[in-house]
């Protein structure tokens, strides 16, 4: 993502757009989803990192794209759902094609060359604080309180942590890549908010928006096909496993399992798979691809995820159930 995150700081989900009467997943299976989601996005910072071994970054975005879009299209054609005719979204689904998927999966996908999987992971987590700060700076469909300003201020002492100035700023390639992945989180809450500014009225079902997100950023990269393949291409079983999995699940049934919980659950709630990513990516990146953590980056996760439960207002609310219950 790179995971595409739920919007976490909105009452009402944009992302969700109304769907039609389709049947639900019980209590049990939801779960299940929400777990599995977590996982698979966790797991494709260890995705991008194999495939990267045999493929250039634009050939990792394109194949994702392509492939999560084809298996979402399937989706859409099981489900006899029907895309919009009106021009108008069309054109807004392309502007999100663009800033939700092709440029931020360019700059994950770039910035893993330099960085490990599971620092990568950590900066995603991130995605909630750009939305704060976009919803709020350049729509103005959020208006923040005190405490959630406070939130985005330990938010970014959080990242600030991570990047340990403190041990020199020489512009390296892995400082750059960590501003790549901050610029793609950028891009996140950029897009997220757009999606609460333009079309949270579309009236397309949650597949739909998924499957023209993920579609429209496909045939861009299609598009750009003659260019992504002057790279040399090498592949092998774990290279291959690794492209698919990115596509078909993260990429594809990922996104239709996060719409379910969405729906279900609410915003609020679902967002809470923003929790499990790094901790799924540091692990695998430890377990499986021998990498070293830091001392200041999970401290800088603690940080990261305190300003957002203080961006989101969830310590106020509990404050409040707390005395209620008293």
């Amino acid at each position: 993502m790179s995971t595409a995150p739920v919007p976490i700081v909105t009452p009402t989900s944009p992302a969700a757009p109304p769907s039609g009467p389709l049947r639900q997943p019980g209590a049990a299976a939801l779960t299940v989803q929400f777990l599995l989601t977590g996982i698979i996005w966790g797991s494709s910072f260890l995705f991008m990192k194999v495939a990267l071994e045999g493929v250039s970054p634009a050939q990792v975005v394109w194949a994702r794209l392509v492939l999560g879009a084809l298996t979402l299209g399937v989706f859409v054609a099981l489900r006899r759902e029907h895309l919009p005719r009106r021009l108008r979204l069309w054109g807004h689904m392309t502007a999100l094609a663009l800033s939700f998927c092709v440029a931020p999966f360019l700059l994950f996908s770039w910035a893993q060359q330099y960085v490990t999987s599971g620092l990568a992971s950590i900066y995603n987590a991130t995605t909630p604080i750009m939305t704060a700060v976009m919803a709020w700076a350049v729509f103005r469909v959020e208006r923040l309180k005190a405490a959630q300003i406070a939130g985005i201020l330990v938010g970014v002492a959080g990242v600030m942590v991570i990047i340990a100035p403190w041990q020199g700023l020489d512009l390296t390639q892995s400082l750059l890549a960590q501003l790549a992945i901050l610029g793609a989180t950028a891009c996140y809450g950029f897009s997220l908010a757009y999606m609460r500014r333009f079309l949270s009225n579309s009236g397309m079902s949650a597949l739909v928006f998924s499957f023209l997100n993920i579609g429209i950023a496909a045939a861009i990269m299609l598009a750009l096909t003659p260019v992504v393949a002057q790279s040399p291409v090498r592949l092998d079983v774990p290279i291959v496993l690794s492209l698919l999995a990115l596509g078909c699940l993260g990429t594809g049934v990922a996104y239709i399992w996060n719409q379910n919980v969405l729906r279900a659950w609410g915003p609020t709630r679902a967002s809470t798979v923003t929790y499990i990513t790094p901790v799924v990516g540091v692990a695998l990146g430890i377990v499986l691809l021998g990498e070293t953590l830091h001392w200041n980056e999970p401290a800088g996760a603690v940080l990261v995820l305190l300003g957002i439960l203080l961006a989101q207002n969830r310590l106020r609310v509990r404050r409040r159930r707390r005395a209620d219950a008293a």
